[in-house]
């Protein structure tokens, strides 16, 4: 048995597949969703999506959103979501040490 996992932000959709099972990153921790799971409406975190297809784990990096569950039909409404496949290690790096440089100097700022 299997569910259909839809990923949606704005601009696109993102996943829209059968999938074994996931496990999603809410405000209220991870939560595991399995099929014939519960029924609920949740709020999603910013964080990593981990999907099962059969033996294999593929990863997705959510940017905050909603999710609906059920009839084993998962819905995820988020501001922006990528692949793990599709993100550039080095890119991501560099990004990182920006904004980081750019939260210091913010600080620097409120500090005077």
């Amino acid at each position: 048995m299997t569910l259909n996992l839809c990923v949606l932000t704005p601009n696109r959709i993102v996943w829209d597949s059968e999938v074994k099972e996931i496990i999603l990153s809410t405000n209220s921790g991870q939560i595991g969703v399995l099929p014939n799971h519960a029924p609920i409406a949740t709020a999603v975190d910013i964080g990593i999506l981990r999907i099962r297809l059969n033996d294999q784990w593929l990863t997705m990096a959510l940017m905050g959103g909603f999710a609906r569950i059920g009839n084993n039909e998962i819905t995820i409404l988020v501001n922006d979501a990528e692949k793990g496949s599709d993100i550039d290690p080095q890119e991501a790096q560099q990004t990182l040490e920006i904004d980081e440089m750019h939260n210091l100097a913010c600080l620097f700022v409120n500090v005077k």
